[in-house]
Protein backbone atom coordinates (compact mmCIF):
# COMPACT_ATOMS: atom_id res chain seq x y z
CA UNK A 1 0.00 0.00 0.00
CA UNK A 2 0.91 3.64 -0.31
CA UNK A 3 0.06 6.26 1.30
CA UNK A 4 -0.03 9.71 0.10
CA UNK A 5 -0.29 13.34 2.04
CA UNK A 6 -1.76 15.94 0.10
CA UNK A 7 -1.05 19.79 1.75
CA UNK A 8 -1.99 22.77 0.97
CA UNK A 9 -2.96 26.33 2.93
CA UNK A 10 0.69 26.40 3.64
CA UNK A 11 1.77 28.86 5.85
CA UNK A 12 4.50 30.98 4.43
CA UNK A 13 8.43 31.25 4.46
CA UNK A 14 8.65 32.89 8.07
CA UNK A 15 7.11 32.02 11.55
CA UNK A 16 6.88 34.65 14.52
CA UNK A 17 8.58 33.32 17.29
CA UNK A 18 7.08 31.46 20.28
CA UNK A 19 8.08 32.90 23.45
CA UNK A 20 11.56 33.75 23.13
CA UNK A 21 11.91 31.78 20.24
CA UNK A 22 13.62 34.07 17.04
CA UNK A 23 11.64 34.72 13.89
CA UNK A 24 12.26 31.27 12.14
CA UNK A 25 13.16 32.34 7.91
CA UNK A 26 13.09 29.88 4.86
CA UNK A 27 10.95 27.51 6.45
CA UNK A 28 10.19 24.08 4.69
CA UNK A 29 8.29 21.19 5.60
CA UNK A 30 8.91 17.31 4.97
CA UNK A 31 7.86 13.96 5.94
CA UNK A 32 10.47 12.71 8.72
CA UNK A 33 11.87 9.22 8.55
CA UNK A 34 11.39 6.79 11.01
CA UNK A 35 14.49 6.72 13.77
CA UNK A 36 16.60 9.09 11.52
CA UNK A 37 15.22 12.53 12.43
CA UNK A 38 17.88 13.97 9.89
CA UNK A 39 16.43 12.23 6.76
CA UNK A 40 13.53 13.79 5.30
CA UNK A 41 11.46 13.10 2.21
CA UNK A 42 11.49 15.72 -0.58
CA UNK A 43 11.46 19.28 1.73
CA UNK A 44 8.69 21.65 0.56
CA UNK A 45 8.98 25.36 0.72
CA UNK A 46 6.61 26.60 3.03
CA UNK A 47 5.22 29.04 0.75
CA UNK A 48 4.51 26.57 -1.97
CA UNK A 49 0.98 26.48 -3.56
CA UNK A 50 1.08 23.09 -1.78
CA UNK A 51 3.08 19.95 -1.40
CA UNK A 52 2.56 15.72 -1.78
CA UNK A 53 4.47 13.33 -0.35
CA UNK A 54 3.67 9.76 -1.06
CA UNK A 55 5.10 6.95 1.13
CA UNK A 56 5.60 2.78 0.74
CA UNK A 57 4.01 0.94 3.65
CA UNK A 58 2.90 -2.27 4.23
CA UNK A 59 -0.43 -3.95 6.02
CA UNK A 60 -0.75 -6.27 8.31
CA UNK A 61 -4.00 -7.42 9.96
CA UNK A 62 -3.66 -7.34 14.01
CA UNK A 63 -5.75 -7.62 16.81
CA UNK A 64 -6.66 -4.12 16.89
CA UNK A 65 -7.55 -3.79 13.11
CA UNK A 66 -5.04 -2.77 10.32
CA UNK A 67 -1.15 -2.16 11.02
CA UNK A 68 0.55 -0.18 9.32
CA UNK A 69 4.57 -0.02 8.67
CA UNK A 70 7.20 1.71 6.36
CA UNK A 71 10.17 3.49 6.62
CA UNK A 72 8.04 6.67 7.30
CA UNK A 73 5.72 5.41 9.97
CA UNK A 74 6.29 5.97 13.48
CA UNK A 75 5.22 4.60 16.84
CA UNK A 76 4.14 1.42 18.12
CA UNK A 77 1.22 -0.79 16.50
CA UNK A 78 -1.98 0.79 17.85
CA UNK A 79 -0.18 4.17 17.98
CA UNK A 80 1.21 4.79 14.36
CA UNK A 81 1.31 8.09 12.90
CA UNK A 82 4.00 10.26 10.47
CA UNK A 83 5.63 12.86 11.48
CA UNK A 84 5.76 16.25 9.39
CA UNK A 85 9.16 18.04 10.32
CA UNK A 86 8.96 21.69 9.82
CA UNK A 87 12.49 23.99 9.90
CA UNK A 88 14.24 26.20 8.70
CA UNK A 89 16.89 25.35 6.09
CA UNK A 90 20.25 27.68 6.00
CA UNK A 91 22.31 29.13 3.00
CA UNK A 92 23.84 25.39 2.88
CA UNK A 93 20.93 23.58 2.52
CA UNK A 94 20.81 22.19 6.31
CA UNK A 95 17.35 21.84 7.79
CA UNK A 96 17.27 22.58 10.97
CA UNK A 97 13.58 21.30 13.10
CA UNK A 98 11.52 23.53 15.42
CA UNK A 99 8.11 21.67 15.47
CA UNK A 100 6.28 18.79 14.16
CA UNK A 101 2.91 17.40 13.23
CA UNK A 102 2.01 14.01 13.97
CA UNK A 103 -0.26 12.63 11.10
CA UNK A 104 -2.05 10.04 13.53
CA UNK A 105 -2.77 6.79 11.38
CA UNK A 106 -5.11 5.33 14.15
CA UNK A 107 -7.39 8.21 14.10
CA UNK A 108 -8.08 6.76 10.04
CA UNK A 109 -11.55 5.48 10.23
CA UNK A 110 -11.64 1.42 10.52
CA UNK A 111 -13.26 1.25 7.14
CA UNK A 112 -11.38 2.98 4.54
CA UNK A 113 -7.91 2.01 6.23
CA UNK A 114 -9.45 -1.26 5.63
CA UNK A 115 -10.67 -0.15 1.74
CA UNK A 116 -6.73 1.25 1.53
CA UNK A 117 -5.40 -1.82 1.98
CA UNK A 118 -7.95 -3.55 -0.16
CA UNK A 119 -7.09 -0.42 -3.12
CA UNK A 120 -3.53 0.41 -2.84
CA UNK A 121 -3.79 3.64 -1.67
CA UNK A 122 -4.74 5.43 1.41
CA UNK A 123 -4.77 9.78 0.68
CA UNK A 124 -4.60 12.23 3.44
CA UNK A 125 -5.72 16.26 2.77
CA UNK A 126 -4.12 18.47 4.90
CA UNK A 127 -3.64 22.49 5.40
CA UNK A 128 -0.87 23.14 7.16
CA UNK A 129 -1.83 26.61 8.21
CA UNK A 130 -2.84 26.28 12.32
CA UNK A 131 -5.93 28.95 13.62
CA UNK A 132 -2.47 31.66 14.05
CA UNK A 133 -1.50 31.02 10.82
CA UNK A 134 1.89 29.52 11.58
CA UNK A 135 2.98 26.03 10.63
CA UNK A 136 0.56 23.18 11.74
CA UNK A 137 1.87 21.15 14.57
CA UNK A 138 0.89 18.41 17.45
CA UNK A 139 -1.95 15.79 16.93
CA UNK A 140 -3.53 16.50 13.53
CA UNK A 141 -6.94 13.82 13.63
CA UNK A 142 -10.03 14.46 12.03
CA UNK A 143 -11.46 16.87 10.79
CA UNK A 144 -8.06 18.36 10.43
CA UNK A 145 -7.34 15.60 7.76
CA UNK A 146 -9.52 13.94 5.68
CA UNK A 147 -8.26 10.63 4.76
CA UNK A 148 -9.69 8.55 1.83
CA UNK A 149 -9.24 5.31 0.04
CA UNK A 150 -8.13 5.56 -3.69
CA UNK A 151 -7.24 3.11 -6.54
CA UNK A 152 -3.64 3.04 -7.81
CA UNK A 153 -3.00 3.86 -10.94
Amino acid sequence: MRIRIDADDLPGRTCPPAGRDPLYRNIHVAVQRRDRPTELLAPQPGDANSATWTLECTTTPSPSGTDVRGPYVQGRPGQRFIYLSWGTVDEAGAFTMFRRAKLMLDAVPADILDAAAHSGLLVGHVGLTDARGTPLCARVVPPRIAWTAEHTA
